[in-house]
């Protein structure tokens, strides 16, 4: 095990992958669950108000990639994480949009440095018991009846 992978998955079943595995790998309840939920909000919640505020400001350009456009992709993203739907995913996605965000140097770096550092340790921490991830990859229970 390197990084917390396993170096010869399971090839008998493809959930069990090298990837997939480490994915979802815990669902904490309790008050590390609250943690995440509250860290999810505080880092998608801003995130959102910017994109709203630049969709109802500014008008969309359809030529190339402009800052409204990341600013959107960014509040999607984020919108993502807030509910902990495709965590890895969107969290990663919206550190992306927000290095982009930095690298434009339009306003002040700091604010879309610490989101997107953020977006990067939901994609590394996991959802929590309270998202749709849980919901939909948690663990499941089986009943088997004896017949």
């Amino acid at each position: 095990m390197i990084l917390g992978f396993d170096l010869v998955p399971d090839a008998g079943n493809l959930w069990t992958g090298l990837l997939l595995q480490r994915l979802f790998a815990t669902f904490p309840e309790g008050w590390p669950g609250t943690g995440l939920l509250l860290v999810r909000a505080v880092a998608a919640i801003p995130v959102v108000l910017q994109g709203i505020e630049r969709l109802l400001t500014a008008p969309l350009r359809t030529e190339g990639i402009t800052l409204g456009t990341l600013e959107l992709a960014a509040a999607c993203f984020a919108v993502l994480l807030l509910v902990g739907f495709w965590t890895p995913v969107s969290g990663v996605l919206m550190a992306v949009a927000e290095l982009c965000l930095v690298l434009s140097h339009v306003s002040d770096p700091r604010m879309h440095i610490q989101l997107g550092a953020l977006g990067a340790a939901l994609a590394m921490l996991g959802p929590g018991a309270w998202s749709v991830d849980a919901h939909l990859f948690g663990r499941k229970r089986i009943e088997i009846s004896g017949q």
